[in-house]
Formats: C-alpha cells, structure tokens, sequence
C-alpha cells in the first residue's frame, strides 16, 4: 500500500489505520505500508524500515526504533527528539557550558551526541540540573510544548501533560532547571 491513507482527513485516517490493522490480523496477509507520516508509521507496523536516501537506515520494532534509534537521521525522522553534543567522558557528555550529562555507556574520546525525547524532559527548580530558560509555551490541548534554551542557546523542546486547569505554571524568560528520565538518554551516530 503506497500512502493508503495520505488524502484522508484526520478523524477518518484514525478509523482506517483501526480497520487495516483489523483487517490485517484477520486476513493473515502481510502488508507493507508506504509512508512519510512518522505517527501513522508507528501506530500502524509490527516492524518498520527506515530509509534514506534509498539505503535501510534501521529495521525494528516501533518502540525499538523510537527508543533506541541508531543514527542522527532515524532519531530525528521518527518523531520529536532533543539533540546535545559534548565531549565524551566515561558515562556522561560534557556540554560546552561546562555542565555534564549521565549517559551510560558512554566512553572518554571526542564529541559525541546524545538524543532525548520531549516526554523524557522533566522541569525543576533552577538550582536543579541542567540550567535553561524558557522561551516558548505552545498549547497543544493534552500537551504543553516547553521551548527551553541552555546557557550556549542550544534548544531543548520539553512535552508537558497539561495540567486541568490549562496553567502550566511557567512563562517566558523563567530560569528553569532540566533533567531527563531514567534511561531517556540515547547516543546516536552522526
């Protein structure tokens, strides 16, 4: 199926993506299923395959591509991700303004980037964790997008479950501290 879905509306291309798969667990049949939307992409595969520029950057589960994708391209096409590069130290990243990262895994040698999702950002107060500045609220209804700048203007997008009220409690020019959940911290290839 190439792009089955591409020239529905929203709701209805929500309703199609519940009925192929209904019909695909009926029928037995594999199906493979051309797309460009990333969500549509993750919501409807047992595996996926993601190319670029005609070569298979990484074949797996959605949640194995999401959580752990292995390069740069694949963390960045397959929904929202946080980039920060450093110097590499024995299990963190140090960043140019000096503070440093947990990362596990990671070994001493040269630069080195890490991914981290948007759900995985956690605000604090400004004395806790990396030091960062919000510079954008964007309502999104069940979300709050946290649009934060570190010391050296590198842009860190925190996802917040809007609380009831519609508050989140922040605005612009706040000084915030950030720190990322456990395991949320992925490096990635260039």
């Amino acid at each position: 199926m190439d792009e089955p879905l591409s020239a529905l509306d929203l709701k209805l291309r929500k309703e199609m993506q519940i009925e192929l798969k209904r019909l695909q667990l009926e029928t037995g049949i594999t199906f493979v299923f051309v797309t460009h939307d990333q969500e549509e992409a993750l919501t409807m595969s047992d595996r996926i395959a993601v190319m670029s520029a005609g070569r298979i950057q990484q074949i797996g589960t959605a949640r194995d591509i999401y959580i752990h994708p292995k390069n740069r391209f694949v963390a960045s096409f397959i929904g929202e991700t946080n980039f920060l590069t450093g110097s590499a130290e024995a299990g963190a990243l140090r960043l140019a303004t000096g503070e440093r990262i947990e990362a596990p895994g990671l070994a001493a040698g040269a630069a080195a980037t890490i991914s981290v999702r948007p759900e995985q950002v956690r605000l604090s107060l400004p004395s806790d964790g990396l030091k960062a500045t919000v510079r954008a609220l964007v309502y999104f209804g069940t979300d709050t997008h946290c649009h934060l700048h570190l010391a050296d203007c590198t842009e860190i997008v925190a996802r917040l479950q809007s609380p009831a009220s519609g508050e989140a409690g922040l605005a612009v020019g706040q000084p915030v501290g950030l720190r990322f959940a456990d395991g949320a911290v992925q490096r990635v290839e260039d």
